[in-house]
């Protein structure tokens, strides 16, 4: 099949069956550590056979950039593939590989599985470096800003040009059109990949890619303002519960004997060690179910009901009359940490699973994924400002460097995003779910840029 031909009817065709298809398995971003630990858990609940894929490994290089001699180390970057559909010279599918394993996040991606059928196509999902079992390093991968300084998705798009052309060729289907996909993250991954190796992809489908959240193009407080919306939209009394609930957390904290009896509210294994710990628990239960509100049962992150912001507000609107809003916040937020009931207490501030000791997300948010975020008063979280000072200083003293806060606007564009990609970029969809709260730092229609 022509690569043009083959263009005009994955894209007509891909329009089609989104409305019906993107929620379903939507990909989730990670905006910094604290959801690495649920992210580790949920992948841990996967079966290896719930993957139809086979594992292979590819022999990437270290530095695609300058040509010193330890710019050739070679480490394995793992990919999956499924050849099932595949016909010699149909197309290729490729999922351009998030912050996690690769198995984590084919197992939350349907939506190529389920049109693959159609085109015939082949599928592949690529590890990102550092990630997963792709450390180039080993063990020692997260060791200093000297073993991570490889880490950047300029890298990472070159590794995944590296493999594509190399598995078509032995493939002998070097004719075969390259569409990439991504979400989140990867969504960002996936349109950058389309701008910068247009002779490999002819198209792109970005999913909840925040691309416009850097330098000052979107709001700061977008992210969590949109979160408070999502609450907000299924009822007022739940917004405002959880937005008094704050008040009530810090009154206790200067009680004395506080922290045992917090503890104790919260059900917690051990002792609580400051309220700070009780605060983000808690946020983070309201901002990670809001970013996987799917209208089915899923356990992208944890398992949960189906529409799950409107479950844990049907939790708070439903207690008794006279229940402290302290009471009915953490009961909805135990929806998102036990709807399994299993868990006796809650390991609250356990602190992070990277058996390394560093996250390779805080080693990007460090250096060139700088989001700076902020919680408005109309936010239902406490507020505060971005300090970039601050920010700043705490990435001098976890890794040694300073963050380039304009270098993805740079290197990639942002502000005026539509007239920069109709100069120089084709073929690439922006799905956006509107509930999403990432919505906000990425194109609000859906736009189909050819």
């Amino acid at each position: 099949m022509a690569a043009s031909s083959f263009l005009l009817m994955f894209l007509v065709s891909l329009i089609l069956i989104a409305a019906t298809v993107e929620s379903r398995q939507a990909t989730a971003y990670f905006p910094g550590s604290v959801a690495h630990s649920s992210q580790e858990e949920a992948a841990k609940t996967l079966k290896h056979d719930e993957t139809p894929y086979k594992t292979q490994y590819f022999p990437q290089i270290l530095d695609h950039f300058n040509f010193q001699p330890e710019s050739s180390k070679v480490f394995y970057q793992k990919y999956l593939i499924n050849s099932k559909f595949w016909h010699k010279g149909a197309p290729i599918f490729v999922y351009t590989g998030n912050e996690g394993n690769i198995e984590w996040f084919a197992n939350n991606t349907g939506f190529m599985l389920d049109i693959a059928p159609q085109f015939h196509a082949l599928l592949v999902f690529i590890e990102h470096r550092y990630y997963g079992e792709s450390k180039p390093f080993g063990n020692d991968s997260y060791k200093s800003a000297k073993t991570l300084g490889y880490l950047t998705s300029q890298q990472a798009l070159a590794d995944f040009a590296g493999l594509i052309r190399s598995l078509k060729q032995n493939l002998s289907s070097e004719a075969s059109p390259v569409v990439v996909f991504g979400g989140s993250y990867g969504g960002m991954l996936a349109a950058w990949f389309r701008l910068k190796y247009p002779h490999i992809a002819i198209g792109a489908l970005a999913s909840s890619a925040p691309i416009l959240q850097f330098d000052v193009i979107t709001p700061w407080s977008s992210f969590y303002d949109a979160v408070s919306q999502d609450y907000k939209d299924v009822s007022s009394s739940c917004y405002d519960v959880i937005k008094g609930s704050w008040d009530e957390l810090f009154a206790m904290s200067t009680t004395a004997n506080s922290l045992p009896q917090l503890s104790k509210t919260f059900k917690t294994c051990k002792n609580l060690e400051s309220v700070y710990t009780a605060r983000n628990w808690l946020m983070s239960a309201f901002i990670y179910t809001a970013m996987v509100n799917y209208p089915m049962e899923a356990n992208f992150m944890k398992p949960l009901p189906a529409y799950p912001v409107q479950k844990m507000c049907r939790i708070i609107d439903d207690l008794p009359a006279g229940t402290s809003k302290l009471i009915k916040t953490f009961a909805a937020a135990s929806l998102y940490y036990n709807y399994s009931s299993t868990e006796k207490c809650f390991n609250i501030g356990k602190g992070s699973t990277d058996t390394h000791g560093l996250h390779g997300w805080d080693w990007q948010a460090c250096t060139e994924m700088v989001m700076p975020m902020t919680c408005s008063n109309e936010s239902m979280f406490p507020p505060f400002s971005f300090d970039y000072k601050r920010f700043e200083e705490d990435c001098l003293s976890t890794f040694g460097v300073k963050p380039r806060p304009h270098w993805i606007t740079t290197e990639f564009g942002g502000s005026r995003i539509e007239q920069v990609l109709k100069r120089f970029g084709s073929n690439i969809i922006f799905s956006n779910g509107m509930q999403d709260p990432w919505s906000r730092g990425r194109s609000v229609d859906i736009r189909l840029l050819s």
